[in-house]
């Protein structure tokens, strides 16, 4: 019979538990007794392991001298009956009453035998994983379309009840991603179209075509790199921070105590940050082409030995308002999709730090790949009816 002994805080000795092991032709019983708990973890460890080498073959475990027992010791019992083999080879005999649903809960938990694993080699292996990548982004749409789904929803209810709308937070969302972003985005778009400017000059100047450039730095910034670099610089400032903020509140259960409190997160943390970034992005975007602009002025004048005043009347020349609505309509479209996608990341995290920076990470990167292939979509619809 195995035994252990465990000293109380006064030093008198007392039983932690007994296992007893017995053999009836080749069935192993299993004679437990004394207190199953985790207080006495150590020593009841050894014993269970013990128990497990004594090969395989049908099981009984004996229960009827147990004193007391805890969700650990219900564990280490479930470990006796499963270390024999199947299900139908092991039995519990002599359980108390007031143990079986304990006993019941435990063997229903974690039931499921592994996976095994297939070969990825082959033919057969390429297509599970174009399986795997078709089911993932299924699953990443669908996430997608529901978060889109409850703004929308979130917005007939403000519009039946306006007075729900929360105008401070939607101010605060505001101020953070429209007005302290400037500073940067100024400083970026300026770079970017004295960058293009600079490039233009180089290699047209070949060909005696200087004026060109002006028309190619009009062009490109107020229809397509203006408003894309603002939306990806917005993606990186404020989507990541939209998903870490909610992330958080996920993991602190500070969403879970909203709908306690009867309370839509959505209406209440999403809403606002969708608002304020659809309307913050256009104006960062107007800003950062009228920087770009200014950008290529600088480089046309410092590196193209281009007036000021031929640059200007030239730029008069290339550009026309089409080209500016071409730029301002993509912009709340790629805002509304930066926020759906920041905001459904955040509220997939899960409770640990690694979860918050993987969907932070993830949060960044599908926004900007959405905003690029928005954007592809948008010039081959504007190509079509002719803008």
């Amino acid at each position: 019979m195995l035994a252990a002994r465990w000293r109380s805080r006064e030093g008198a000795p007392v039983t932690a538990g007994t296992l007893e092991i017995r053999r009836d032709g080749e069935r192993i019983d299993l004679v437990a007794a004394g207190s199953w708990t985790a207080s006495h973890a150590h020593a009841l460890e050894g014993l269970v392991e013990t128990a497990e080498k004594a090969g395989p073959g049908p099981r009984q475990v004996d229960l009827a001298g147990l004193g007391e027992m805890d969700t650990f010791g219900a564990w280490l019992v479930q470990r006796l009956v499963r270390s024999g083999g199947g299900d139908g080879e092991a039995s519990i005999v002599g359980v108390r009453e007031s143990y079986r649903d304990l006993l019941s809960r435990v063997a229903a938990t974690n039931r499921r035998m592994p996976r095994r694993r297939t070969s990825e080699t082959g033919f057969g292996g390429w297509l599970r994983s174009i399986g795997r990548s078709v089911e993932g982004l299924g699953g990443e749409l669908t996430t997608f379309v529901q978060m889109l789904g409850a703004v929308a929803v979130a917005i007939v209810r403000t519009l039946a009840h306006p007075r729900s709308f929360r105008l401070t937070s939607f101010v605060n969302q505001l101020d953070r991603v429209g007005l302290r972003a400037v500073p940067i985005i100024l400083l970026v778009t300026v770079l970017i179209g004295g960058i293009i400017a600079q490039q233009g000059f180089f290699h047209f100047r070949k060909f005696g075509a200087d004026d060109y450039v002006v028309d190619m730095v009009g062009i490109l910034v107020l229809r397509e790199i203006g408003v894309l670099i603002v939306a990806i610089m917005v993606a990186g400032r404020s989507g990541s921070s939209y998903t870490a903020e909610l992330g958080s509140m996920k993991m602190r259960e500070e969403i879970d105590a909203l709908q306690t409190m009867g309370r839509d997160p959505v209406q209440v943390l999403i809403l606002p940050r969708i608002a304020a970034l659809v309307v913050a992005l256009p104006i960062l975007a107007f800003l950062g082409s009228m920087a770009a602009l200014y950008g290529g002025l600088l480089v046309a004048w410092g590196y193209g030995g281009m007036d000021q005043l031929i640059y200007l009347a030239r730029l008069r020349e290339a550009v026309s308002l089409t080209h500016f609505d071409v730029g301002m309509i993509k912009a709340p479209f790629m805002a509304l999709v930066i926020g759906i996608v920041a905001c459904s990341e955040g509220m997939r995290v899960k409770g640990s730090a690694e979860s918050l920076g993987l969907q932070t990470t993830v949060s960044v990167v599908k926004s900007i790949f959405l905003v690029i292939v928005l954007d592809g979509f948008f010039a081959i619809f504007f190509a079509s009816i002719g803008m």
